[in-house]
């Protein structure tokens, strides 16, 4: 049996990679009645010869690291799609987002004991990205959860 190879799918994943920082809005929820404002830092860097990007997140309110996360992200080549496992600080089960890139944008889905999620990720920008999380109770009507604006350094 040969062995799998790197392709272009699993490379699109490198757009991920780097370190970046910004300002984050989070929307008032059951999770944060008040909504505010944030910082979010991200730490993407390739692992796995290639074939998965693996981030680490912090996001910093009134001066206190809040909420820690961690993904990893690939190519499922079976099923033709990209995957993201997420953990975090929240103590609540793993999720897995899944979804495709339109040009230098990725949306992933997730369906989760509160409804569901849809992460975007827009890369259209050169050295810089927006991410965007919208939750839905049902698949249809979509609210927004948080969205961030990051630089890479």
């Amino acid at each position: 049996m040969e062995m799998p190879k790197v392709t272009e799918a699993h490379r699109k994943l490198e757009i991920l990679v780097g370190s970046w920082t910004g300002e984050e809005r989070i929307s008032p929820s059951p999770f944060d009645p008040q909504g505010g404002t944030a910082i979010g830092r991200v730490q993407n860097r390739s692992a796995l010869d290639g074939f998965a990007v693996v981030q680490d997140y912090e996001q910093e309110r009134g001066g206190k690291v809040t909420f820690r996360g961690h993904g990893i992200f690939r190519f499922d080549a079976m099923q033709n799609t990209y995957v993201m496992h997420w953990f975090d600080s929240m103590g609540m089960p793993p999720g897995e987002y899944r979804g495709t890139f339109d040009g230098n944008v990725l949306v992933l889905l997730s369906t989760t004991p509160f409804g569901q999620s849809r992460a975007t990720f827009d890369f259209r920008e050169k050295g810089r990205y927006v991410f965007k999380m919208d939750v839905s109770p049902d698949g249809a009507n979509w609210h927004p959860f948080m969205e961030g604006s990051y630089q890479g350094s």
